[in-house]
């Protein structure tokens, strides 16, 4: 179990927190994370293309030319798919691209990223971006600066945290994450993953809820 000092408004250390191993130390499974990572991916489109066939298309109900005598290959309808603006031949219709894949898998998964995170030290924890209860992009950049400097960051809230939520919404660099809601693929994506104290409390008895529903 490692620690990491969590850091208030202001900047300064105001004490430590204890990352459990089995959360934040565990071998991260690279096929596990791509395949949860390709699932979560697949599930976000929504599968509303379509092309229409010969029979879809408006026209094309005379027949062009006679069937004979005029020397060219016989045809029925200007819609058939070999003509400008016919109908599409194989193409593509409505369907769901989800996949099924089991919350184990998915836990398993988001474990290794944070883990692979924190080996780098890419994991922070602060007490809260703004002091008071007055919202503040520009304070809750300068306290985020303090500890992540990179363009993608992942700042991880409680359910409750209007605060920093507000303070912290319009800013490019950051993606503003529930702590219920964080997932494997967020986490890859981020160059570092900053949790609030109160959020990492929320993750860290949801994923021990977890646990003890699938034994």
């Amino acid at each position: 179990m490692s620690s990491v000092d969590v850091i208030n408004a202001e900047g300064a250390k105001s004490g430590s927190v204890e990352l459990p191993a089995g959360v934040f130390d565990v071998q991260a499974n690279i096929p596990l994370m791509h395949q949860v990572v390709v699932a979560q991916l697949a599930a976000a489109r929504q599968g509303t293309h379509k092309a229409k066939t010969r029979g879809e298309v408006a026209g094309g109900g005379k027949k062009p030319y006679k069937q004979k005598g005029t020397g060219r290959a016989r045809q029925g309808s200007i819609r058939a798919p070999q003509f400008t603006g016919g109908g599409v031949v194989h193409g593509p219709v409505p369907r769901d691209y989800s996949q099924r894949t089991p919350k184990k898998m998915k836990a398993a998964a988001l474990r290794g990223a944070l883990s692979d995170r924190a080996r780098e030290n890419r994991v922070h924890v602060v007490e809260s971006f703004v002091s008071g209860e007055k919202p503040s992009t520009k304070t809750a950049i300068a306290t985020l600066r303090k500890v992540a400097q990179t363009t993608k960051v992942l700042v991880v809230l409680d359910s409750q945290d209007e605060l920093n939520w507000v303070s912290l919404r319009n800013e490019p660099t950051v993606h503003l994450i529930e702590a219920g809601q964080l997932n494997t693929y967020d986490v890859l994506v981020a160059d570092e993953v900053v949790f609030t104290k109160t959020a990492l409390d929320e993750f860290l008895g949801g994923s021990e809820k977890s646990e003890e529903g699938d034994k």
